[in-house]
């Protein structure tokens, strides 16, 4: 996977921008670090093989500082480089110095300098630019055949990852230190290209004075329950998916799932329709019985409220549910019987609406989701996981995570279901909320990615162990 390899921390402009000016109280100059920059850059350049002349957009501020190193570079290994300026860079910056070290070719800042060339560095503007591109910035960049961003496509809103206005696609993205969420968030993700992360000397103290609070969602947060040696089916947790005989397809996913991750023992509850279960999975134990007394039994402690229940069903069953103490995983129609009422997901461990039910209980999230899911966990005071290509995952107290490990194929009815016992399963196993959900996410898309393109819902269950031991492994 493309993020595998990277650290997972994640800095927002802002939290870099502090990174940078720590790193020159430890030592580092930052024109050291501009250096180290455009060297990477040049690198990278070198390795797409461009046919025929690289331009090198700068913009004023230091993106345009790591283009002027880059260009320099590359001239000194012999390939044909122009440059041209957006604007100078401020007089005394560190960007300054690195243009006055150009002596090579300036041209204009034109879309015809750009279709002249074999390939365009993109140093006009980084992660932090909060208005969208002018008119000639977009001509010229649209005007490219290939382009190199640095750091980020210009426009693109490195906290976000929203677009600003009109933001041309870069074949690839050189970052440096640490990824910034819009290389992980929709549709920066995709704008950015192959993404290269470059280290240039940040020293490693940076981290301890702009702590992050974002991550890639990767094992290295987490870690899978094992079952201990001296382990029985009750130490493994006891999860109880709510099920009505209106859908019983979704309830059966997300009771296989939980056995899957690991549950010890798995009942679907269903006071109306209870045969229809009996007839699937031989190890999935039916109750009929009213909530009230499966509540009794203090070792039924992880719940699936909501996938396939009913609106109504959902409504009634949740407030007993959430009164009870337990570890409730609320997804489907248990979150839109929260419509507009946040505070009713209240006791809920961990909620996971997809776009529509997040906007039905939270309202519209704007361009920044991040933000956005962070001010839903602290509403509800839960863990909100918002299902996507780019999942989030956010706890009450701020920290974040951004899933990558989801292929395009997992979008398939059903999967979401899948997703809600897989969580179950984990929390009824011990592990916290946050890392449950994180886990969740991280294992569902890995057993999709192998599966392969024409998977099915149904098919991921019996993915789930192998993608767990990958995570094992991690």
């Amino acid at each position: 996977m493309l993020f595998d390899a990277m650290p997972p921390a994640l800095l927002s402009p802002i939290e870099m921008a502090r990174a940078d000016a720590a790193a020159v109280r430890l030592g580092v100059p930052g024109l050291w670090l501009m250096e180290a920059a455009g060297r990477a850059v040049a690198r990278a350049a070198q390795r797409m093989r461009p046919l025929g002349r690289i331009l090198v957009l700068c913009g004023p501020g230091n993106n345009g500082g790591d283009g002027y190193v880059a260009a320099r570079r590359l001239e000194e290994q012999g390939w044909p480089v122009t440059v041209a300026a957006l604007a100078p860079p401020r007089a005394g910056s560190d960007a300054a110095l690195a243009a006055s070290r150009w002596r090579g070719r300036m041209v204009p800042f034109a879309p015809e300098e750009a279709r002249r060339a074999g390939l365009v560095i993109d140093a006009v503007f980084g992660a932090g630019l909060s208005r969208p591109l002018a008119p000639l910035v977009v001509e010229t960049l649209a005007a490219a055949r290939h382009v190199l961003a640095v750091d980020v496509p210009s426009g693109l809103d490195g906290a976000t990852g929203a677009a600003l206005g009109d933001v041309r696609a870069a074949a690839a993205t050189v970052t440096f230190f640490r990824c910034k969420p819009g290389h992980l968030l929709l549709p920066g993700r995709a704008l950015c290209g192959a993404l290269e992360l470059a280290q240039i000397g940040m020293p490693a103290g940076v981290l301890q004075q702009v702590v992050p609070q974002a991550w890639i969602n990767l094992p290295a947060l987490w870690r899978l329950p094992e079952p201990g040696a001296a382990g029985n089916k009750y130490t493994r947790g006891h999860v109880t998916v709510l099920g009505s005989a209106a859908m019983s397809g979704a309830a059966r996913l997300a009771a296989s799932a939980a056995r899957r991750a690991g549950g010890g023992l798995v009942t679907v509850a269903a006071e109306q329709g209870a045969d229809l279960y009996r007839v699937g999975e031989p190890g999935l134990m039916v109750d009929e019985r009213p909530l009230a007394v499966l509540l009794e039994d203090k070792r039924r402690n992880a719940w699936v409220c909501g996938p396939g229940l009913g609106v109504e069903e959902a409504g009634r069953a949740l407030p007993g549910l959430l009164a009870a103490g337990r570890r409730v995983v609320v997804d489907a129609d248990g979150l839109t019987a929260c419509a507009g009422a946040p505070e009713r997901l209240f006791g809920a461990t961990v909620v996971t609406p997809h776009m529509g039910e997040f906007i039905r209980v939270f309202g519209a999230p704007g361009d920044d989701r991040l933000a956005a899911v962070r001010a839903a966990a602290r509403a509800c005071r839960a863990v909100v996981l918002l299902k996507g290509a780019d999942t989030i995952v956010a706890a009450p107290d701020g920290r974040v995570t951004i899933n990558a490990s989801a292929p395009p194929w997992l979008a398939t009815a059903g999967a979401g279901d899948v997703l809600s016992g897989l969580i179950a399963g984990l929390l009824a196993q011990g592990m916290p909320a946050w890392e449950a959900a994180c886990a969740g996410a991280w294992v569902h898309g890995r057993a999709a990615a192998l599966l392969g393109a024409g998977m099915v819902a149904d098919d991921l269950p019996a993915a789930l162990p192998r993608a767990m031991k990958q995570g094992l492994l991690f």
